[in-house]
């Protein structure tokens, strides 16, 4: 989905784009605009965390377990919640008593991909989920953490034992064929996590903002015809342009909040299965 260069990309290329620059120059990388080396989601990003810390550094100092306020409240139904959604509730049912040690990255991970989807709805921002290398890197990051996170629990030994674990039931002499077919098995299910997780959240966050674009644009031009037509038809149509996209609104939203609650209970899934007492 093709965007055009939005207020925060030109902020942060004017700020940091002189010194991005040279160091994607001098790591082989040409950008394909020097005026604007650093691509929009990149910045969007780079916005995203500065504002993330500059967030959480504040609120740090306004957690009171006496009198909690309504941002933390807010934090502690993410936490926990009557509906058993919440992170810890994810954590204790699927990984076990010692789920909890997972927060930091996979809620990170969580929030992170909430806030790329939702910064959409500010206008002049772009949803950085909705540029396919977005999604990958975050799938990447959770790749690599559950499977650390086996090898930390049943060490390289054991942890590789998950991959052929079923072929050492069967018969001593079926091994040599059991084995490496399990293993690739077992390995390409685990890539394949990989592309489940990106293509996952970046096409529905793509055809999100695609429908809430074209929908503006079918309003503003029931809205144009109109008032070619008639004028009071004309002034009757500029309510289209105003209601139709409203809908689409709430659909990005639902989206958002849903594709970041799934980012959030696969990691949890594949990081029970990696330390599982099984292995």
């Amino acid at each position: 989905m093709e965007h055009h260069p939005t207020f925060i990309g030109d902020v942060v290329n004017w700020l940091l784009g002189w010194l991005a620059l040279p160091l994607l120059e001098a790591l082989g990388v040409h950008p394909h605009d020097v005026q604007r080396p650093i691509p929009d989601h990149i910045a969007t990003q780079l916005f995203i965390v500065a504002l993330s810390v500059g967030f959480f550094l504040w609120f740090r100092r306004r957690i009171s377990v006496d009198n909690p306020g309504a941002v933390q409240l807010c934090f502690e139904q993410v936490l926990s919640n009557p509906f058993r959604v919440g992170i810890y509730d994810l954590l204790d049912e699927i990984v076990g008593h010692h789920g909890r040690q997972y927060l930091a990255i996979i809620g990170t991970v969580g929030l992170y991909v909430l806030f790329c989807n939702v910064i959409s709805l500010i206008p002049g921002f772009m949803s950085p989920t909705a540029h396919h290398t977005v999604p990958l890197g975050c799938a990447i990051v959770v790749f690599l953490y559950y499977n650390f996170a086996g090898i930390g629990v049943h060490g390289a030994a054991g942890y590789g034992k998950h991959f052929i674990g079923p072929a050492l039931a069967a018969p001593v002499w079926m091994w040599p064929i059991m084995i490496p077919l399990l293993l690739v098995v077992e390995v390409v299910s685990n890539l394949a996590r990989l592309l489940s997780l990106t293509v996952r959240l970046w096409v529905n966050m793509v055809v999100s903002e695609l429908l809430y674009v074209t929908f503006l644009g079918l309003g503003l031009a029931m809205m144009a015809a109109g008032w070619k037509m008639n004028a009071a038809l004309g002034a009757a149509g500029a309510v289209a342009p105003l209601i139709i996209p409203l809908a689409f609104v709430g659909l990005h939203v639902f989206v958002a909040f849903l594709q970041a609650f799934v980012f959030t209970l696969l990691p949890v899934v594949y990081v029970a299965g990696a330390v599982a007492e099984e292995h």
